[in-house]
């Protein structure tokens, strides 16, 4: 049989290893023939744009260099699928696509939308009685998705978020004049990637001195307070603050994608606003955005290593006969620290959320408990030995033509 994969929702670090543990795992398997990869995600079965990865990675060295490239290499897209019964014509075309190129298994690396379609393509293939096995592969750097321990691209971006957040502590100690520094960081629903920041605090770093996550409940009275009390203590006062924290209405866009989810960013310089109104200080705002989850120089070698693992245990997974499934890790310990890869039903992840944990978090809702700290850590250790051309990191590409 032939199989095919394709990577959907936002970039991370670790995308592509996965579609490496992927690829890599159906090399070492005789019955399966041409590995497709579907260009920009769902939308490349519904529209039988593929491409044969066996002509675009030829070596053990480009297979290396994808390993180490961020971002999607096939593209993304945000595409929700409809129910089946109210509207089958996308799902008709990916099943003509997936009979037409003799293909046994489709993985799909992605978040909570993603998991979204792998439940219900392969309710739809069973519906139509096909033997087709449809496969989740986790990926979100917003670490929200229910079952799994965490997940890939989680640990990249924690490193790259926590790293900055040191480099920015020393940058704002330089002066003798008090400062805040507001760093906006991702996270719609959940804290994890902003709460990761603290980590710092194992290394005697008292920044971030204010971490805020949504889900606490946010008040800009409180805020107020919570930084005049850091700065009767602190020079330079360092506040995380996740981007999705609730702010009065129309602070950010309210344009929503396909899933009917917000694109947020503006809550950091809103709060600089209201400091530099409320306190007169020297302030400033620093909104992340997309270099915390495309930071491939600094990413964590743990999360690289568990994503191409967890893409090719996907494969053993459809391999076994398994469909509507999601690879998951489950954490055995922290020190040595030690992860279990399982399979989950997709109606299990779908369209739900993992929250940061309400003990994860300190009595006043302003920073994160030690004890956190234990969680995230492991998922930050190790570095890649990067290739690099004239001082810069070397990226793995497929002809631009091939991706039209």
């Amino acid at each position: 049989m032939n199989i095919a994969v394709a990577q959907s929702g936002g970039p991370t670090c670790a995308i592509n290893a996965s579609l490496v543990g992927v690829f890599k795992e159906a090399l070492k398997v005789p019955e399966i023939d041409a590995v497709f990869g579907s260009v920009n995600g769902i939308e490349g079965m519904i529209n039988d744009h593929l491409i044969d990865l066996k002509t675009m990675i030829l070596t053990n060295e480009q297979m290396e260099l994808l390993r180490q490239t961020p971002s999607t290499v096939l593209g993304s897209c945000r595409f929700k699928l409809a129910d089946m019964n109210e509207d089958d014509s996308d799902y008709q075309r990916i099943l003509k696509t997936m009979q037409q190129r003799q293909i046994g298994a489709f993985f799909y690396i992605g978040g909570n939308d993603s998991m979204d379609t792998v439940q219900k393509l392969s309710a739809y293939c069973k519906a139509q009685g096909a033997d087709i096995r449809i496969i989740g592969i986790p990926k979100t750097i917003d670490n929200d998705l229910c079952v799994t321990d965490h997940t890939p691209g989680f640990g990249s971006a924690a490193k790259y978020v926590a790293a900055t957040m040191h480099e920015i502590a020393r940058d704002s100690s330089v002066y003798s004049i008090p400062s805040v520094t507001i760093v906006e960081i991702m996270g719609r629903h959940a804290g994890w990637l902003t709460a990761s920041s603290a980590v710092l605090h194992r290394l005697g770093e008292s920044a971030p001195h204010l971490v805020y996550v949504p889900e606490c409940e946010f008040s800009l009275e409180k805020f107020i307070r919570d930084v005049r009390q850091e700065m009767a203590k602190h020079k330079a006062v360092i506040c995380a603050v996740s981007e999705g924290i609730e702010v009065p209405e129309g602070v950010q866009s309210g344009v929503v994608d396909n899933f009917g989810h917000k694109y947020l960013s503006g809550i950091g310089s809103y709060l600089e606003n209201i400091v530099r109104q409320e306190i007169g200080c020297k302030v400033r705002s620093i909104e992340l955005n997309v270099m915390q989850r495309c930071s491939s120089h600094l990413c964590s070698r743990t999360d690289i290593d568990e994503s191409e693992a967890i893409g090719a245990a996907g494969v053993r997974c459809a391999l076994n006969g398994e469909t509507g499934k999601v690879v998951v890790f489950r954490r055995l310990s922290d020190m040595p620290y030690t992860v279990k890869i399982e399979t989950a039903d997709a109606a299990e992840i779908a369209n739900r959320e993992k929250f940061l944990p309400r003990e994860y978090i300190n009595a006043a809702g302003n920073n994160i408990q030690d004890a956190a700290l234990s969680y995230f850590l492991p998922l930050i250790q190790g570095e890649l030995t990067m290739q690099m051309s004239q001082g810069i990191p070397m990226h793995f590409t497929i002809q631009e033509t091939l991706l039209r």
